[in-house]
């Protein structure tokens, strides 16, 4: 097992608080394994095996589970064992999961651990239950610095190991392993499939599956553009097909609960303030795309926002798109009181840049990044660092 020492990390300073741990993210983005590490850790610790309890709810055994039947069968394995600690793996296929997590918390000597594959774990029905009293860490597929990791490899191969990054996406199951790209798309597909037909198709009854596939197929080609729902319902319509507004807007709130997409909204630098149109999507892991549509090098642009946008994310920033008048930033991060700019290319030409005028025109103090694949992007124009990709994915602090 490749311990994945961040998300340990993040985790330690809630052991033993009395708050619900929860862990959410697309499906097989290493949830299970972070659990296992997890129960490992406390048992080097020297927790009683007994007493630490796992479920996975999403195994045929708890098919058809009651609220009822999950709060009876917990009770009965905490029964005379003093401290538990309960690891409850995909908590959302079974319906009032957080009434059974909220009276255990309230009334047992538990630490709580949970993990799910629906946003709503973060609001919506929890926070009737859970209010100030669980504490949300995503979890997202590896990073080039966990791929690198997981193909035994040392930070001095990071430039030689992104393109295969690039590539191949990071699913721990496609990192682990050691396929070949149409093996690799084929397993990644699995995922998407499942996601698709058991977590949104399923749960929200959808009635035309064939046209909440093209809209699926529509989102992700134009991962990194800026559309809206009104545009997906003009380019169906251009294909003889009806949709609603509305309809769409729930096909895209379904895809973010799923962690299928991730939003990212519009800022006005010079209004400070987030604009409520011309958002962008990107994908929680590249290889999705590539899994529907085949790798195409066209796509690379796009492919590196959506790793930059992503790494971000990793590192607790708010990510945004920056809107200065006219101009536009690839991305904004705001992590409390610090703020980051960057500019993501696949190569940088020869003579003045949009990646460099951009930023130029941004008269802060704060640090402010190109970054692109040029094996020769290195140094600093006018206060702008510019960076390989590679490097700048692997620097510990920006």
């Amino acid at each position: 097992m490749i311990i994945r020492h961040d998300y340990l990390n993040a985790v330690k300073p809630f052991i033993d608080v009395p708050l619900v741990k929860i862990l959410a993210g697309v499906r097989r983005c290493g949830k299970s394994t972070i659990f296992e590490m997890l129960v490992q850790d406390f048992s080097e610790k020297g927790i009683a095996r007994e007493n630490l309890i796992e479920r996975r709810y999403n195994t045929p055994v708890y098919e058809d589970f009651s609220a009822k039947e999950m709060y009876a069968d917990l009770l009965n394995a905490i029964c005379g064992k003093g401290r538990c600690y309960l690891f409850l793996d995909e908590v959302q296929e079974i319906s009032g999961w957080e009434k059974v997590v909220n009276t255990f918390l309230e009334d047992h000597d538990v630490d709580i651990y949970v993990t799910g594959s629906n946003s709503k774990l973060m609001s919506g029905e929890i926070s009737t239950y859970l209010t100030g009293r669980y504490v949300l860490i995503p979890v997202y597929t590896l990073s080039l610095k966990e791929y690198l990791t997981f193909k035994n490899k040392d930070a001095a191969a990071a430039r030689e190991v992104f393109d295969e990054y690039v590539q191949y996406g990071g699913f721990p199951v496609i990192g682990i392993s050691h396929f070949d790209t149409r093996s690799a798309y084929q397993v990644v597909e699995g995922i998407y499939a499942s996601v698709i037909t058991r977590d949104i198709s399923k749960r929200h009854e959808i009635r035309n599956k064939e046209l909440f596939d093209r809209v699926v197929r529509y989102i992700v080609e134009n991962v990194g553009k800026t559309f809206s729902a009104s545009s997906v319902v003009k380019f169906l319509k251009s294909e003889n097909r009806n949709l609603s507004v509305e309809t769409v807007y729930n096909y895209i709130l379904w895809l973010q609960e799923a962690f299928i997409i991730y939003p990212c909204k519009r800022y006005d630098l010079q209004g400070k303030s987030v604009l409520k149109t011309q958002e962008k999507y990107y994908l929680s892991d590249i290889s999705i795309k590539y899994s529907q549509m085949g790798f195409d090098r066209k796509m690379l642009s796009a492919m590196f926002e959506n790793i930059v946008f992503l790494e971000m994310k990793r590192r607790g920033y708010d990510v945004y798109i920056g809107k200065n008048d006219t101009k536009e930033i690839d991305f904004v991060g705001v992590r409390r009181d610090e703020k980051i700019y960057v500019q993501v290319c696949v190569q940088l030409p020869d003579e003045s840049t949009r990646e460099t005028d951009n930023l130029l025109e941004l008269k802060d103090h704060y640090h402010k990044y190109v970054v692109c694949r040029d094996p020769l992007a290195v140094g600093n124009e006018n206060g702008i660092a510019i960076m390989h990709i590679a490097d700048f994915l692997m620097q510990e602090n920006w």
